[in-house]
């Protein structure tokens, strides 16, 4: 056998082996896409576990139960079933948890059960509404929160809020009225003050009306309060990140409400 020929068979043999490789990856593609798809809704859900974590647990408790008087169930048969009938959504539950999350809720469809009295029911999280979640975020919270479907029971206990509800008596009090603003608007899912919320997100506020007036020079506690409120990345405390307190609430919380919570915080000293 000449070399002509020698190289012929080289290359007829090289497509046969070329060949055959790509049936056997053809015929294992479905099976590896398959794989793939998995891992990344698994990669997903584990992304948004920790974002549900340190975003949404303050207010829908640790494992989505609710929180009594605050926010609805998630880990809920209820809302795997028949959320979407209830509020009249045409779409796919995945996508009304993705635009329930990413432009908020400015009044609650259950005031009699959970946050409501005028003020927002959930702060926009998105950053396309002024939140601090990418879409991607986002979507990896929706695919946690999605996840718990298969698990889902009837009849979940609600946890209960550090504190009552104040009562109407107590409303009248402009410090009660604030921290039921603090509560209705999730503030306890980022802030600690202790013996109220837990949160870790942002600054600890236990005694926010004592060191609010040392953290810009010249400028009154009752400013640097209300200036972070409305304009959450203008004085960022060491240590926290920025673009993580909403910038909405200029726009959701009403004077009244605005100044109620400055008048709460004012008085943890």
């Amino acid at each position: 056998m000449n070399r002509v020929q020698i190289e012929i068979a080289l290359g007829i043999f090289l497509v046969l082996v070329t060949s055959i490789v790509l049936i056997v990856v053809g015929l294992n593609e479905e099976e590896r896409m398959a794989d793939y798809t998995k891992a990344q809704e698994a990669q997903a859900i584990e992304i948004g576990a920790t974002l549900f974590e340190t975003n949404c647990s303050g207010c829908h408790g640790s494992q989505g139960e609710g929180i009594e008087g605050l926010c609805p169930p998630l880990n809920d048969a209820h809302f795997f079933t028949n959320r979407l009938r209830e509020i009249g959504w045409s779409g796919s539950l995945d996508d009304y948890v993705v635009s329930t999350v990413s432009s908020g809720r400015m009044t609650s469809t259950r005031p009699n059960e959970f946050a409501g009295q005028g003020n927002p029911a959930m702060p926009a999280w998105s950053d396309q509404y002024g939140g601090p979640l990418r879409e991607d975020q986002i979507r990896s919270i929706a695919a946690f929160v999605m996840n718990w479907e298969a698990t889902a029971v009837e009849g979940v206990t609600l946890e209960e809020l550090a504190t009552p509800i104040p009562s109407a008596e107590e409303l009248s009090d402009p410090i009660a009225r604030g921290q039921r603003v603090y509560l209705d608007n999730g503030c306890g899912g980022c802030h600690i003050i202790e013996g109220l919320s837990s949160g870790s997100v942002g600054p600890e506020l236990t005694l926010i009306g004592e060191v609010a007036g040392t953290r810009i020079e010249d400028f009154s506690a009752e400013d640097y309060i209300q200036e972070s409120i409305l304009f959450p990345n203008a004085y960022i405390v060491e240590g926290y990140p920025q673009d993580v307190m909403p910038k909405t609430f200029g726009e959701t919380l009403g004077e009244q409400p605005l100044d109620d919570l400055v008048t709460f915080l004012l008085a943890q000293d």
